[in-house]
């Protein structure tokens, strides 16, 4: 799986982490090895631009996920698959903001920002929390994805 990451937010923060997290959501969601994945953090200038752009939203936003295509996930050997990268889409984090969620939270930052590229994630990969049951759904789902690489990371 191809992931490209752009600091570009002028926070110092653990792109091997946010790198890492990503590639096994997806890895654990069955996506398609050849699919390429942009992350991008950015200050919240730009976020709150984006957010109004793209969201109709006031203000900076944690993270945003701009899927490109509905065809990057592998349903198995049954279906016949293109055999091209899939371009899975955009995920876009603040980790100024991040940082400030994590302080109300009580964890760190750097668990803030893995948190938010696997709800990023799943939203490329069509997950939503517009409704009541979609959201128990995707958040369960989440926290599975985070325990489970957690997990893996301190085990290693």
């Amino acid at each position: 799986m191809s992931i490209e990451i752009a600091n570009e937010s002028g926070v110092e923060v653990d792109t091997d982490a946010i790198l890492a997290v990503a590639r096994y959501a997806l890895d654990e969601m069955g996506v398609n090895p050849l699919a390429e994945l942009s992350i991008l953090l950015v200050d919240i200038d730009y976020m709150a631009e984006l957010n109004h752009r793209w969201m109709g939203g006031d203000g900076p936003t944690d993270v945003l996920a701009f899927p490109m295509d509905e065809g990057s996930v592998d349903h198995g050997p049954g279906e016949a698959g293109s055999g091209e990268p899939a371009l899975l889409g955009d995920i876009v984090l603040a980790p100024e903001v991040a940082g400030k969620q994590a302080a109300a939270a009580g964890h760190s930052a750097a668990d803030e920002l893995h948190l938010l590229t696997v709800h990023g994630a799943l939203h490329l990969l069509g997950y939503d929390h517009a409704e009541p049951e979609e959201e128990r759904e995707m958040f369960a789902l989440q926290n599975r994805l985070l325990q489970s690489w957690r997990a893996g990371r301190t085990a290693g």
